[in-house]
């Protein structure tokens, strides 16, 4: 494939600089929301630029961007950028865009030493806000903090939302399954963090309130917890933890009326479908920028406590012990809001 040139201009404090660009690696490790969350920008700049784009993650999340039509080639690496390294230099890219930002990505951008911008990740501002309750934090999506990254190349976001592509092979036939598509409600019962979930019992809670057709979503790790909510609510909910590829989970929630979520990845695959989505939030706040974008939404959280948040991410236990983040989480104000917005 050939692609030709495009003139990018990059400012050095007053002074313009401009640059044939003719390939771009992209970085962002991980997670699935994190990396959800970078399509706007993948799909922007191969949209509005003749560009060819590689993109460079974990393995683990390989899977994610391996449909992404815009993305031209995919890096991974296990635990080390020595795995890569060389491949890189190899390359030889015009331009980096860093939208991850650590210390191993630093690492990247001195060995290729190439034009590079990078994500303004704002840890000072997450540390006022969780150590101090002090918030400075903008009052911006983190997608719109990644197209600050791309301004500089005269990069717009189309207001398109997020992607996200399902292989024709792991779509989910929800009709196998007892479920008719756009009827049922999905419910991602899971997070990688404890103080990011609901209690088990207000999930029962809530699975017992609702009349209408269930389905848990969830990893391997979810599956007990959703054979339990399941056994201790009806025919009516399906445990659908573990028994289905990433894809074939985002493929439950794209073909779902409503979605109901904790902060974490599903919730932004189901942004980048536009589903409706009841948004649950425990030690972590939305003021940290990753709600969900672009779509019909409702945040449940309990707010004024002095304690929240307590992490930019997460904990496997409180560390206060009363988790009053999730225990004190108004059922009924859930429940409302499905009843709401699955009638819209």
């Amino acid at each position: 494939m050939l692609y030709t040139s495009a003139r990018l201009f990059l400012w050095d404090n007053e002074k313009i600089v401009c640059l044939n660009v003719q390939k771009i690696l992209i970085i962002r490790f991980s997670s699935i929301g994190d990396i959800v969350l970078t399509t706007p920008v993948v799909r922007c700049l191969k949209q509005q630029m003749s560009v060819e784009l590689h993109f460079l993650t974990k393995t683990a999340y390989k899977n994610i961007l391996s449909p992404n039509p815009y993305i031209d080639k995919i890096w991974t690496i296990d635990k080390e950028i020595n795995e890569v390294i060389t491949d890189l230099k190899a390359e030889k890219y015009d331009h980096i865009i860093d939208l991850h930002h650590n210390l191993r990505t630093l690492r990247i951008k001195l060995n290729l030493g190439v034009s590079a911008t990078s994500f303004p990740k704002l840890n000072i501002e997450k540390w006022l806000l969780t150590n101090l309750k002090i918030n400075q934090l903008p009052d911006i999506h983190i997608v719109d903090r990644y197209f600050e990254t791309v301004k500089k190349l005269d990069i717009k976001n189309d207001n398109a939302g997020l992607d996200y592509f399902i292989p024709s092979n792991e779509e989910i036939d929800t009709t196998k399954y007892g479920f008719i598509p756009h009827e049922y409600i999905a419910f991602a019962i899971g997070a990688k963090f404890a103080t990011k979930r609901l209690p088990t019992h207000k999930i029962i809670e809530i699975c017992q309130s609702l009349p209408y057709p269930i389905v848990l979503l969830g990893g391997n790790e979810d599956a007990d917890n959703g054979q339990l909510i399941s056994k201790k609510s009806d025919a009516h909910v399906f445990n659908a933890c573990g028994k289905f590829s990433l894809h074939g989970s985002a493929s439950w929630v794209r073909q779902s009326k409503l979605l109901i979520t904790h902060d974490t990845g599903l919730m932004h695959i189901g942004a980048a479908f536009k589903k409706r989505i009841i948004s649950i939030w425990g030690n972590t706040v939305p003021a940290f920028g990753m709600y969900p974008y672009q779509t019909d939404y409702e945040i449940i959280e309990v707010n004024n406590l002095k304690c929240r948040p307590c992490s930019k991410i997460g904990y496997q236990a409180c560390p206060k012990g009363h988790f009053r983040c999730m225990e004190e989480i108004d059922v009924g104000k859930i429940l409302s809001q499905i009843s709401q917005k699955r009638g819209v």
